[in-house]
């Protein structure tokens, strides 16, 4: 089951009986599509944090292995998977509330839901880079899996913008 059938499955009896409340189960459902996507977020960011530590970690391997010449790399690498990891914990929910001018449609809620879930990819792919960068100390190719990345968190800060526009309804693409 994913996050929002586990925060859906979550609600008390009582939130289960106000749906009966015309207006009310629209605003219940926004609000569990809310929850749902900021408790996905959450894990996100954490694990993004564990990755960032990781990186830490690259870095002060590369100086004791003598390879200060990588060090710079690894902290451009390391300033945004930083920038991404911020943009995922801080970003808006994607509704104002019941009373709100600033709602948004039930259908764009699901994109957004949807563009969290796949960052997921994102974090699993900066995982298993960092991974083989930290075991390939040695090797040649490890400055191309430093790029990589580099690269991979850039490419996820960039999806993250299309997200930002399905919140502001500018969307041009899908995911």
């Amino acid at each position: 089951m994913d996050t929002y059938g586990k925060v859906k499955d979550s609600r008390s009896a009582l939130e289960k009986l106000l749906d009966i409340i015309p207006g009310w189960g629209g605003y219940q459902e926004r609000q569990t599509r809310r929850k749902a996507d900021q408790v996905l977020r959450q894990t996100l960011a954490e694990k993004l944090a564990d990755q960032r530590r990781k990186m830490d970690v690259a870095q002060q391997d590369l100086i004791s292995h003598g390879r200060v010449d990588l060090v710079d790399d690894v902290g451009v690498a390391v300033t945004q998977l930083q920038t991404f990891i911020d943009r995922v914990r801080t970003a808006a929910y994607g509704y104002g509330g019941l009373l709100s001018a600033d709602r948004v449609k039930e259908d764009d809620l699901d994109a957004v839901y949807e563009f969290d879930t796949a960052l997921v990819d994102y974090a699993d792919r900066i995982e298993g880079a960092i991974d083989r960068a930290r075991a390939g100390l040695e090797t040649e190719d490890l400055k191309s899996l430093i790029l990589m990345i580099r690269d991979l968190a850039r490419e996820a800060n960039t999806v993250f913008d299309e997200r930002k526009a399905v919140l502001s309804g500018n969307a041009s693409t899908g995911i």
